[in-house]
């Protein structure tokens, strides 16, 4: 495996300016109080709407407040939205599809009803209603991506669950009498996760524009919090000055980007039909 690695960086340039992105940002969010040279919070408001400069190089919003410090800062909200709602989106998405997929029968039916049923609703909308129902928090927020997004994990892995449970190793496990729940959790699951680790790579891009999304609606963290949405939100009164939400703009695109590179890279490395370049 850490031979296809490094061939994968080697021969997927896609793959490793993803991964660069992508640590770049992180590293960015969590050096946030290191490498921001103002605080993202304070107001200044003789100094609002500059373009970018030497002093602030990113430029100044409405309140006088440095944009590239904002941005460092917002990486800290988007990044860990995104991340949280891909983790716990999956994991109960992997156990639901796992569980309905290998019991069948009624169950697997009622079960993949229930999922079906969130997704007939339309992504955005949901959690736009989920978030209003609740209020607009950074919590409330995730919890309505998780809502929105598990259903699909879900579906992906009893696809998935339905052909390993059919290999020889689970026959041969059930014959020598392991529990439903050890086959579950030692043969069936590990066997599937590959396509799930996939499409959660991948997702992180789209679940991070989701969550900028509902910020731009002002349906996420609330103000004065720097985040990248609401960023982008804040500066559509003043299309004219073009730094005010276009960096902001910017971070969401490349990590999303990012992720998505990532996320085809690891496509080439887990899928079984394309391991053999590797």
């Amino acid at each position: 495996m850490k031979k296809a690695i490094k061939r994968l960086f080697r021969s997927n340039y896609l793959f490793t300016a993803g991964v660069i992105i992508c640590l770049f940002w992180i590293f960015a969010a969590i050096l946030a109080p290191v490498i921001a040279p103002y605080d993202p919070i304070v107001q200044d408001l003789t100094i609002r709407l500059q373009p970018p400069s030497a002093s602030h190089i990113f430029g100044t919003d409405n309140f006088g407040r440095d944009i590239f410090s904002r941005v460092i800062y917002g990486g800290r909200y988007s990044l860990l939205a995104g991340c949280l709602t891909v983790v716990i989106a999956g994991a109960l998405g992997t156990f639901y599809g796992a569980i309905a997929g290998y019991v069948g029968g009624k169950a697997d039916n009622i079960m993949m009803r229930f999922s079906e049923m969130i997704l007939s609703f339309p992504s955005l909308i949901l959690a736009m209603i989920i978030n209003a129902v609740l209020g607009s928090n950074l919590f409330n927020t995730m919890f309505a991506l998780v809502i929105v997004a598990w259903p699909t994990y879900a579906r992906l892995m009893r696809s998935v669950v339905l052909s390993v449970k059919e290999n020889e190793y689970v026959t041969a496990s059930e014959a020598l009498g392991a529990s439903k729940l050890r086959i579950l959790l030692k043969e069936v699951i590990p066997n599937s996760i590959s396509s799930v680790l996939i499409m959660a790579t991948t997702d992180l891009g789209n679940q991070i524009l989701m969550f900028s999304t509902l910020s731009f609606l002002g349906l996420g963290s609330a103000p004065p919090t720097p985040e990248w949405g609401m960023m982008v939100s804040e500066g559509v009164d003043y299309f004219n000055k073009f730094w005010v939400s276009g960096f902001p703009g910017l971070a969401i695109f490349t990590m999303a980007i990012g992720a998505n590179f990532i996320g085809d890279g690891m496509r080439d490395l887990l899928d079984p039909k394309l391991r053999k370049q590797f």
